[in-house]
């Protein structure tokens, strides 16, 4: 059974991360690559413990909690410290901070933590975004990975000390030994001239591993363990590193600290009548005329067939590189600023840019609107140097027929075909790669896969909610859906199965000469699918399994009648490396474990600029995938 329900988008606070309702403009912070810090030696951080130092690789073993395997060279930071021994006071140079303060800023950085690792990052210092080896967790809370962690106070009373955390929404955690991503858009606090605060600090938007883990969420002080106490308007970036080993790669940063650009003396003309070209304004009589303070549609009370001009001024403060989205449902805009034409019209939504001087600047936008089956409305976003994007028009851009996402969920075994998108990968014709006969199994574990009909292939693997089915169901659809959760994609599928005349032939991209036949699936008691397929006169069932405590899927492969010289191939990407235990991790992305080959035994070859892991087949090959 199918469960659907309906969520509500966010949208619209603090002029961020809205979003209008027709899917024509959004205006989300996502971090931009930035400032990136350079990690040949500690110079950007302020003196650190010794426990903390530069290295070029760092890996994990699984069974043991607690340990790094390091490598010389450069580009990673991490931290191996000694656990503190009890009352033993914290060294106050054990976590490590940044030479710079930020306010409002955006971080992006990968990290890997050992096994029953913990860590955080501290914007300012003092606010946490929780890092905790939450691999097998299946509801986050406070202290797991990605979650906001909790504010502490003793006076509160037994059992009431922590206060104010925020759970991530899901887990979108990755296995400890692989690296994940953190992007974080915060907003310092706010203070008055004389030093009062006037606003509490945000996290703007947190993803962890591409999945929004938090969007607007007020923080009203610091968290536990901050280095600071007080609160201000900047603050260093903070690493800790007094609780675990982890590791640091790829840390940029973005810092916010700019006048926005004003708009002032704005005049609105609103123009009966179907303009799908600018048209010349002496010559028409306007239907209204006033001022106004915002940039909005409601200055017209003509529902369709109109046109709305605004000119004015753009106070600009920092010069340089500005760009600019413009959504106009039901019709097309354009834009002007310093006599410069940034957006042509034409389009609901479009985007442009320009280099703009200090200074007091023309500006002028139109709005058309001869559609009559949308509702009006105008946004417009900026963003700059040193000014994040932010809603420089009316707040309530969207028409009010935002589609609410149709979201599938799986609180028991549960299988839904459709399309399935996978980004990162090409069709023949330079498009988005489309698995047209995709079969998603979604488990109450929150491990879920896609299965590839056509090619026997397992296509991609996520932790988290199970499917957005909104694009299959919504008005007339287009029959695909997309994962809700953290995902692993393993790439373009291809076929298991292939006979290989020597180990250096290439693997099949396609099911030319391989007798390929999908024959369905079969349910077991627990409405779980083996898939079944001919493939070069052999039969086979691909059973796969979600693993105890949602580590990852098994897969277990039984071929009868095997042709000779078959190979399976269990993985492939830019690099491959064997570690100890029947364990390979592929990108440090992903894990593969072999679990059974029937004697067989496994190589890694060169193909084509990548790598593959390859088996000959004796008749069984079961493997696991950790992420």
């Amino acid at each position: 059974m199918i469960k659907l329900s309906r969520m509500v988008r966010f949208g619209g606070l603090m002029g961020i991360g809205w979003t209008l309702s027709t899917g024509l403009l959004t205006a989300q912070p996502a971090p931009t690559p930035g400032i990136p810090l350079t990690l040949n030696d500690l110079s950007a951080f302020k003196p650190a413990a010794a426990h903390w130092r530069v290295v070029g690789g760092v890996r994990a073993d699984l069974n043991k909690p607690n340990t790094l395997i390091t490598d010389k060279g450069t580009g990673i930071v991490v931290a191996q410290p000694t656990p503190a021994k009890p009352g033993q006071p914290t060294d106050p140079k054990a976590s490590l901070f940044t030479t710079f303060d930020h306010g409002d800023v955006d971080v992006e950085l990968d990290y890997l933590l050992a096994s029953k690792s913990n860590s955080g990052v501290y914007l300012q210092g003092r606010y946490e975004v929780q890092l905790f080896d939450s691999w097998d967790i299946r509801t986050p809370k406070t202290i797991d990975n990605g979650s906001i962690y909790e504010r502490w106070d003793p006076k509160r009373g037994e059992g009431r000390y922590g206060y104010d955390g925020h759970p991530a929404r899901q887990n979108a955690s990755r296995a400890p030994g692989l690296w994940q991503h953190l992007k974080i858009s915060f907003q310092a606090p706010r203070f008055n001239a004389n030093g009062q605060k006037t606003q509490n600090a945000r996290m703007v938007r947190v993803e962890l591993n591409g999945v929004i883990i938090h969007e607007d969420v007020e923080l009203t002080g610091p968290t536990r363990a901050a280095a600071f106490d007080d609160e201000k308007p900047t603050g260093p970036l903070m690493l800790q590193g007094d609780h675990g080993p982890v590791a640091f790669r790829n840390i940029r940063y973005v810092s916010y600290d700019k006048p926005r650009p004003e708009l002032r003396d704005l005049k609105y003309t609103v123009y009966k009548g179907k303009y799908e070209k600018e048209p010349q304004y002496d010559k028409m009589a306007p239907e209204s005329e006033g001022t106004s303070t915002i940039l909005s549609s409601s200055v017209s009370r003509i529902p369709n067939e109109f046109l709305i001009r605004y000119t004015g001024t753009l106070r600009v403060s920092e010069p340089g590189e500005y760009r600019f989205n413009l959504g106009v449902p039901g019709g097309g805009g354009l834009l002007r600023i310093n006599n410069q034409q940034i957006i042509a019209p034409g389009q609901w939504n479009a985007s442009g840019k320009a280099t703009l001087p200090k200074g007091d600047l023309p500006f002028e936008l139109l709005y058309a609107k001869f559609v009559d089956w949308t509702k009006p409305a105008l946004g417009l976003t900026v963003a700059g140097p040193g000014v994040r994007e932010y809603v420089i028009s009316d707040q309530n851009g969207g028409d009010g027929e935002e589609t609410d996402p149709i979201v599938v969920d799986a609180p028991t075994s549960t299988i839904l075909r459709s399309f399935m998108d996978m980004p990162g990968e090409k069709n023949a014709q330079g498009g988005t790669l489309r698995i047209t006969h995709a079969v998603s199994v979604g488990s109450p574990d929150i491990v879920h896969y896609t299965y590839d009909l056509d090619k026997g292939a397992l296509a991609q693997v996520w932790r988290g909610a199970f499917l957005d089915a909104t694009p299959m169901w919504h008005d007339r659809g287009d029959g695909s859906s997309r994962p809700r959760g953290m995902v692993q994609r393993l790439g373009a599928p291809v076929l298991f199965l292939s006979q290989l005349a020597s180990t250096q032939m290439a693997w099949p991209t396609d099911t030319t000469g391989s007798g390929f036949r999908p024959k369905g699936y079969a349910l077991d008691a627990s409405d779980l699918p083996t898939f079944r397929y001919q493939s070069f006169g052999a039969s086979v069932d691909d059973k796969i399994r979600v693993l105890p405590e949602g580590q990852g899927v098994r897969r277990e492969v039984t071929i009868t009648n095997p042709a000779s010289n078959l190979y399976a191939r269990l993985a492939s990407g830019m690099r491959i490396s064997a570690l100890e235990n029947g364990l390979y991790v592929i990108d440090d992305q992903h894990y593969v474990r072999i679990d059974d080959l029937g004697g067989a035994k496994p190589t890694v070859r060169e193909s084509n600029g990548r790598q593959e892991l390859i088996v000959p087949v004796k008749g069984k090959v079961v493997y696991s995938i950790l992420f």
